[in-house]
C-alpha cells in the first residue's frame, strides 16, 4: 500500500510529460481547487472560484495563448492575480498575454457580484524579482515591461484571501535566486514551489542572481515544515515542483538528502584544497547521476557541482 497515490501520479505524469510537446498543454487536477498546467515550460498552477482565477507562473511567452485556452475550460471567470515564484522566463514570460486578458477588481464578494473593474490582472512577486526583471530609465531592461510585477512585497510573506482560501507567497532568500517564493494555498493544502524544487534534474543553483546552496537546503527544509503527510506518509500536502510531477512530503525529503549529501561531499573536497576542476573530475555525484543529472543546461551534473562550489567559496 506504501506510495500508491503518488505512484500513480508519476505514472500519470511520466505520460503526460512525453507528450506535453505534442499535445499542447496538459491540466490535472491536485486537489481542493487548484490545477496544474503542464507543457508551457515552467509548470503553471491555477487556482479557480467564485471569485475569479488566480495563477502561479505564466510559463514562456510562446505559450500564453495556449495556457489561456487552458485556464479558461476551467473557469469563465477572471484572472484577477498572477504570482510569480521568481523572474526567471519559463515562468514569467507569459506574464504580459495573461494580465491583460485578465481584470482586477474591487468590492467582489463571494457571489461573483463584482464591481468596479480595473483592466489587468495584477502581478505579485518578492521585490528582487522586479530587481531583476526591470533597469533604471535609459537602460535595457532583462524582460519587457509588461511582464513586470504591478506589486512587490519585502522580506517576510504575503498573504491574501482569494476564492475562500488563505494564499500565501513565502520569501526564501538566497536560495535558487534572490528573488524566490513558496506560494502556499491553506486550504486545498498544496504548496508551488517554483524552481526551488525540482523532479526532473538536480537544482539550478542560479549563483550570478543571488543564490546559494545554504539558502536552497533552507527552502527545502521550510518546504518540509509546511507539509503535512497523511497516512503511512502518503499524500496529504502536494507539492508542485517548478518542472515535474506532483510531490507529496517525502518526496521533498529525498530531494533535500540528496543535495545535503551533495553539498557536504563537495564542502569536504574544499577543505582538503581541492580546485574546481578537480572537484569536478572527483565524481562527487555519481551515485545520483542517473536520476537527477541533466544530458546539458543548470541540472547537469558539472553545472550543479559548480554552483556549489562557488556558492561555498564566494565571499561575503
Amino acid at each position: 500500500m506504501r506510495r500508491t497515490l503518488t505512484a500513480a501520479l508519476a505514472t500519470l505524469w511520466l505520460v503526460a510529460g512525453a507528450y506535453a510537446q505534442q499535445a499542447g498543454i496538459q491540466t490535472l487536477k491536485v486537489q481542493g481547487n487548484v490545477y496544474l498546467l503542464t507543457g508551457a515550460g515552467g509548470n503553471v498552477v491555477v487556482q479557480v472560484g467564485e471569485q475569479g482565477v488566480l495563477v502561479v507562473d505564466t510559463g514562456l511567452e510562446h505559450t500564453a495563448d495556449q495556457v489561456l485556452t487552458a485556464i479558461r475550460k476551467l473557469s469563465d471567470k477572471p484572472v484577477q492575480f498572477i504570482l510569480n515564484t521568481h523572474f526567471h522566463s519559463d515562468h514569467t514570460g507569459g506574464n504580459d498575454t495573461i494580465r491583460k486578458a485578465g481584470a482586477t477588481y474591487t468590492g467582489a464578494n463571494v457571489t461573483g457580484n463584482i464591481k468596479d473593474a480595473a483592466t489587468g490582472a495584477q502581478v505579485f512577486a518578492q521585490d528582487n524579482v522586479m530587481q531583476r526583471m526591470s533597469a533604471p530609465t535609459g537602460q535595457q531592461a532583462a524582460a519587457p515591461f509588461g511582464d513586470w510585477p504591478t506589486e512587490t512585497y519585502l522580506a517576510g510573506r504575503k498573504q491574501m484571501f482569494f476564492n475562500g482560501e488563505p494564499v500565501e507567497m513565502i520569501h526564501q532568500p538566497a536560495a535558487h535566486t534572490d528573488g524566490d517564493s513558496l506560494v502556499m494555498f491553506r486550504r486545498s493544502d498544496v504548496i508551488v514551489a517554483g524552481d526551488l524544487f525540482l523532479t526532473t534534474t538536480y537544482p539550478f543553483i542560479d549563483v550570478d542572481h543571488g543564490g546559494s546552496i545554504q539558502g536552497e537546503l533552507e527552502a527545502l527544509n521550510n518546504i518540509l515544515d509546511l507539509a503535512v503527510a497523511a497516512h503511512q506518509d502518503e499524500g496529504g500536502t502536494y507539492i508542485i515542483p517548478g518542472h515535474g510531477r506532483v510531490c507529496d512530503k517525502p518526496e521533498v525529503l529525498e530531494y533535500r538528502d540528496m543535495v545535503t549529501i551533495i553539498r557536504d561531499r563537495v564542502q569536504a573536497s574544499i577543505r582538503k584544497g581541492m580546485t574546481l576542476e578537480q572537484v569536478k573530475a572527483a565524481g562527487l555525484t555519481r551515485d545520483y547521476d542517473p536520476r537527477y543529472s541533466a544530458k546539458t543546461g543548470p541540472g547537469n551534473k558539472d553545472a550543479f557541482v559548480e554552483a556549489v562550489y562557488k556558492s561555498l567559496t564566494k565571499k561575503k
